[in-house]
């Protein structure tokens, strides 16, 4: 795929041919996911990715799908985005189990998951969460390797942090329960 500096649809967008990086559509245009080498990710955001994915998919079975990367087609204030998250949980109720099409998730999904890659701040993914909840998104969570954080954006709510033992539950994930300690330790970044 390559960056086109003319306004693209989002036709044209799906149409442009893959490559070996990967673009999100944003204001009409094809911006890579991660501007430069610096931000591609590494270890600590691959294994938390991988750690996340193994504790979703327990968790997902009968429920619902996890997949890491996979473009939602989204729209803001009228205007088509399509972001390409680290994973997306979407349950069977707002996206049935024979949904079998190898193209971007057509609706909103119930969570999102953004980990923080070097060269990104947490100022940005923390616009990039409230652009997800202005499209629709029930919930975000954002990752940062470093602090061994998850924080957790939701409509209407004022974001909340947690760290070590504290563990996340939510009423839209029934039966998930989870601490960041878990995942950081079975990303093999903390004993």
């Amino acid at each position: 795929m390559v960056q086109s500096p003319k306004c693209l649809t989002l036709e044209e967008f799906l149409a442009l041919p893959e490559g070996d990086v990967t673009y999100e559509y944003v204001n009409g245009a094809a911006v890579p996911k991660y501007k430069d080498d610096q931000m591609s990710p590494k270890f600590f955001h691959g294994s938390t990715t991988g750690a996340l994915f193994i504790l979703f998919s327990t968790w997902t079975q009968e429920k619902g799908r996890i997949v890491i990367e996979w473009a939602i087609k989204l729209k803001i204030e009228n205007k088509n985005w399509m972001p390409v998250p680290d994973l997306t949980y979407i349950s069977y109720n707002r996206l049935p189990a024979d949904w079998l099409k190898d193209e971007p998730c057509p609706v909103p999904p119930e969570l999102v998951v953004e980990i923080i890659s070097p060269g990104q701040t947490f100022g940005e993914m923390t616009e990039k969460a409230a652009d997800y909840i202005k499209a629709g998104v029930s919930r975000v969570w954002v990752v940062d390797t470093k602090a061994k954080t998850i924080t957790i954006f939701a409509p209407g709510c004022v974001p909340n942090t947690y760290r070590d033992n504290l563990i996340i539950s939510d009423e839209l994930l029934p039966g998930l329960e989870i601490t960041p300690k878990e995942v950081f330790q079975r990303a093999g970044l903390v004993s």
